[in-house]
């Protein structure tokens, strides 16, 4: 009885020793070579907050050179190579917040989208809603979009609705502002 559990004593002991599994260490493979690619895709004025080496910007400046879907794979592998090396901390951070951004920019795009529908819609309370948020938006224009957005939407044409879109934001914008 003794003997079974020393065996799994010794299999505990060894499992530390071994590490992380093949199939972890290919998870994390991926996800750095998923961070490479997120990477590549942002302004360079924001990865430059990064203390990053000088082959990691070379890799990432030669990016946009790289068209064959095989290469950009085996590209996207590098930089996640060099990645390893730099300071994660700090990368993860810089993404997070470019993704934070991001959420909230398609928030603030849905919220305008929301109110385009309800505006054509002639839902009912959705003028004055928008009028108390927006007190010094020019009612006058407002009804006139709306009503220009209605009638080409029945057209099927997109020319007033996306007028009266870029009106609310611009009235979300400078009420914000104030």
């Amino acid at each position: 009885m003794n003997a079974t559990i020393d065996d799994d004593d010794d299999e505990e002991y060894q499992d530390e020793e071994r590490g992380p599994s093949k199939s972890q260490l290919k998870r994390e493979k991926l996800a750095l070579q998923a961070l490479a690619e997120r990477m590549a895709g942002m302004p360079r004025s924001e990865l430059e907050r990064l203390n990053l080496s000088a082959a990691t910007w070379t890799a990432l400046d030669e990016t946009s050179r790289i068209k064959d879907i095989r290469a950009r794979g085996r590209h996207w592998k590098r930089i996640a190579n060099l990645l390893e090396r730099e300071d994660m901390a700090a990368v993860h951070a810089l993404v997070d917040q470019a993704e934070d951004r991001e959420r909230q920019a398609a928030a603030h795009l849905h919220a305008l989208e929301r109110w385009r529908e309800r505006l054509i819609a002639d839902e009912e309370g959705a003028m004055s809603e928008f009028i108390d948020e927006c007190p010094d938006v020019d009612r006058q224009q407002l009804r006139t979009l709306i009503r220009a957005a209605q009638r080409d939407q029945e057209r099927g044409r997109p020319d007033a609705p996306r007028k009266l879109f870029r009106f609310l934001r611009d009235s979300l914008e400078s009420s914000a502002q104030t």
